[in-house]
């Protein structure tokens, strides 16, 4: 498009891209199951059936110190009654904003059914037994790096960190068992979740669950 694109030749650009192209899956939100855990796993386990790449990665939004937003895409590691489940460190810019407003929000997107989930609620770490196992289950490499807890630190020299990741990765080999305290498993309790559903024609659907007194209400939305 050349030096000369301007904001004009950029939305027409844009407004010319593919989206919602279909075939769409259809979603029928009276046939809906009464509680949103069953039907998240259900859309995505039709994401991995039908090859999507990575259905397991989402959005998780936060706000800092000072009330501005941040967002990065991490991978869930679980789904129950609890919640939605991701880990991170203590340490990390995502540890520290939830430790100052546990509370967050995390948005799936699978572009090729035309479809989008999107939670927030109230975020609680997990217990030392819980982070424990899921550091355990990382891959060493990830072990090692996480016991650096540099993430996000400013990195003026590759051929350090280099180095401490080889001095990390040799602990981790020597002792296998070794756990980061700082390690944390989070769960997301949502108070909503809302599942979205493209159709071609724009109109697209929307159902929303809201926690009321221990339970679930449904309700449609207007696209």
């Amino acid at each position: 498009m050349g030096d000369d694109m301007g904001g004009g030749p950029v939305r027409a650009w844009l407004r010319g891209l593919a989206v919602f192209e279909g075939p769409l899956p259809e979603f029928l939100p009276e046939h809906a199951p009464a509680d949103p855990v069953r039907l998240f796993l259900s859309w995505l386990s039709d994401a991995v059936a039908d090859g999507l790449r990575d259905p397991h990665a989402m959005v998780l939004s936060t706000v800092d110190e000072t009330g501005d937003p941040d967002a990065r895409v991490l991978i869930l590691k679980g789904v129950d009654a609890s919640g939605w489940q991701f880990a991170g460190h203590a340490f990390s810019p995502k540890g520290h904003q939830l430790a100052v407003h546990p509370r967050a929000a995390l948005t799936f997107y699978w572009p090729e059914h035309g479809r989008q989930v999107r939670l927030r609620g109230p975020v609680a770490p997990g217990s030392a037994r819980e982070n424990g196992t899921d550091f355990l289950a990382r891959p060493a490499s990830a072990r090692a790096e996480a016991l650096l807890a540099r993430q996000s630190q400013y990195l003026a020299d590759t051929a350090e960190r280099d180095q401490a990741l080889e001095k990390s990765l040799a602990l981790v080999e020597r002792e296998p068992t070794l756990v980061d305290s700082a390690w944390t498993r989070y769960t997301l309790a949502p108070v909503e979740v809302e599942f979205w559903q493209a159709v071609e024609s724009r109109v697209h659907t929307r159902l929303r669950y809201e926690r009321v007194d221990g339970g679930w209400e449904r309700h449609r939305l207007w696209s």
